[in-house]
């Protein structure tokens, strides 16, 4: 276990190799689970200014969630995720040559919103855990559907803290990411 500030880092983090590969998951991590996807409250709030926005990149069966439920709900710890489309896939889910993508992301990569998909989706499959006196512990979900990920990240020999630089600096700077690499490296 690696500490850096007020972050718990697994060793999984440091030393598994990682890589997605959508073109063999089809973006399962989007579809699969028994919730959505965790959401931090501030970005309830985004998801809620914007959503104008956000709703032509949806699907039908997303659009209807979101009018009918909003734009988050509660997992089995009473957290906020995404709602889910039928109990299975996120309601911000649309298809792409048939692999499940995010229609947050899309939103702002066509520049028409200011922020990316939410971060624990851009850090999976890191989760974090809140600990107590305001902590977190980051921990590698491991999950089936990633196995070619896992596989891909080994042949090219990717940590998974270095495919995830750009989600890590996101979530906690760039001088926290940079202290992060030499404690590892």
């Amino acid at each position: 276990m690696l500490c850096l500030d007020s972050t718990l880092i697994s060793d999984d983090v440091r030393d598994s190799f990682f890589c997605c590969d959508l073109e063999q998951c089809k973006g399962a991590c989007c579809v699969e689970g028994d919730a959505g996807a965790p959401l931090e409250e501030e970005e309830i709030t985004l998801i809620e200014d914007y959503l104008e926005f956000i709703l032509p990149f949806m699907v039908s069966g997303g659009k209807y969630t979101v009018e009918s439920l909003g734009v988050f709900d509660y997992d089995a710890e009473g957290n906020y995720v995404t709602p889910l489309v039928k109990d299975r896939e996120c309601a911000f889910v649309y298809y792409e040559n048939s692999i499940a993508r995010c229609a947050i992301e899309k939103a702002f990569q066509e520049n028409v919103i200011p922020f990316p998909k939410p971060i624990s989706c851009h850090l999976y499959p890191i989760r974090i855990k809140k600990l107590s006196r305001g902590d977190e512990a980051l921990n590698y979900h491991k999950w089936p559907i990633c196995k070619k990920a896992l596989e891909k990240g080994y042949k090219e020999k990717l940590p998974l803290y270095r495919f995830l630089d750009q989600a890590l600096i996101r979530k906690y700077g760039r001088s926290w990411y940079n202290r992060l690499l030499k404690l590892i490296e």
